[in-house]
């Protein structure tokens, strides 16, 4: 199991490394890359053709601005791809936009603003689909949340 985090800038890492958290919880390797598709677009192509090579089975890219770094990774590889809008601009509508408005046959999944940490998740869910192992760890994580949560509200809130 293999995941692959790709951001433009290294000023992204900070809304990024909550996917690299979450992964990290279940187990899965992951490695960080800051890439960008404007600025060095032969080393990302040269990159993707490495981590497909390595068994990378997943990549969450995160972006802001034009948010053009998921799509481009998506025209690249028919690995999953899940993008992350990060807040850069215009209150992130731009990135959000550039990653969920993607052509016809070159989905990207496309998680809320900043949310890597539900990139994460998804991808998650998408590996544990072939890994059995995984899949019995997200069903005891889900079922862990959902027995915290009434735990912490079932006395009900004072206002």
């Amino acid at each position: 199991m293999k995941v692959a985090i790709i951001f433009g800038s290294k000023s992204d890492m900070e809304v990024m490394k909550k996917a690299s958290e979450i992964l990290k919880e279940f187990g899965i390797e992951h490695k960080g890359y800051i890439l960008s598709a404007h600025r060095v677009p032969e080393k990302l192509s040269e990159t993707l053709k490495e981590l497909e090579a390595q068994g990378v089975e997943c990549i969450i890219a995160g972006a802001g601005l034009a948010a053009h770094l998921p799509g481009v990774i998506a025209s690249q590889t028919i690995l999953p791809v899940i993008g992350v809008p990060i807040n850069a601009a215009i209150g992130g509508m731009d990135a959000l936009l550039s990653i969920v408005q993607m052509p016809k046959s070159i989905p990207v999944a496309t998680v809320g603003m900043n949310n890597s940490f539900n990139a994460g998740m998804l991808a998650v869910e998408i590996l544990s689909l072939k890994y059995p192992e995984l899949r019995v760890k997200l069903l005891k994580y889900r079922k862990d949340m959902k027995e915290k949560f009434i735990r912490e509200n079932e006395q009900g809130v004072e206002f």
